[in-house]
């Protein structure tokens, strides 16, 4: 895997860009407004990064980031995302998305909506409970006393693997708490949000922490920035 395709290139997808390039990666990035807004990002990225479109940067991507809101229509390229991994680091914000009522009743995730969007790709919720600026200063080498932890969770435990391999890679543990059905045990306040700061004990007694039905969805708290556009 040499290549991450990045749609979405506001602060998450930006600061993963950043730091794949820096694991030595390639990057294809893509925004709403077309490659040509992108000149700047890609200039201070380097020589790493390209520009395209969210087609672009779907066929392009080894793996590949989603780091824009979930439509509950679809506005992702099924095909060129099929049997690929992709991460999905939405959070399902009520102030920003409006109420999806599936999700609010507790029927599905937001992330289990993201793999009906695209049944041939392997979905993994991933970046989700951390300032995205951190991704780039919070990693610590395997090991480490002060290494933290991130959640992952996936219908497909191949694609975990991938993922974990990547958390590594940037300086992380990673804790699975699949399947996707079980993606509400971080979303906006339950207890993995609220601590940010968390080894991999602390992420998984705060996994088990979490209660049903969600929580608010909230506009502030330790990972809002990563969900502005």
């Amino acid at each position: 895997m040499t290549t991450i395709g990045i749609i979405g290139a506001g602060e998450v997808g930006s600061h993963v860009a950043r730091a794949a390039i820096a694991s030595g990666y390639h990057v294809v990035i893509a925004n709403s407004r077309g490659p040509e807004t992108l000149a700047d990002l890609v200039a201070d990225l380097g020589s790493a990064a390209r520009a395209s479109t969210a087609m672009g940067a779907a066929e392009a991507g080894d793996l590949v980031v989603i780091a824009v809101p979930l439509k509950l229509v679809n506005d992702m390229p099924v095909e060129a995302l099929g049997g690929k991994v992709v991460i999905d680091t939405n959070n399902y914000m009520i102030w920003r998305d409006g109420h999806y009522d599936v999700i609010d009743r507790g029927e599905k995730t937001e992330h289990e909506l993201r793999q009906e969007h695209l049944p041939t790709a392997k979905v993994v919720k991933g970046f989700t409970h951390i300032q995205a600026p951190r991704i780039l200063t919070w990693g610590r080498p395997a090991g480490s006393g002060e290494r933290l932890a991130l959640s992952v969770s996936s219908n497909h435990p191949d694609a975990v693997e991938i993922v974990r391999r990547l958390y590594d890679q940037f300086g992380f543990d990673a804790v699975d708490h699949s399947p996707l059905s079980e993606a509400w045990r971080n979303q906006p306040g339950q207890p993995a949000w609220k601590q940010e700061r968390q080894t991999e004990a602390e992420l998984a007694a705060n996994l088990a922490r979490a209660h049903r039905p969600p929580m608010p969805c909230i506009s502030s708290g330790p990972a809002a920035s990563i969900v502005r556009r």
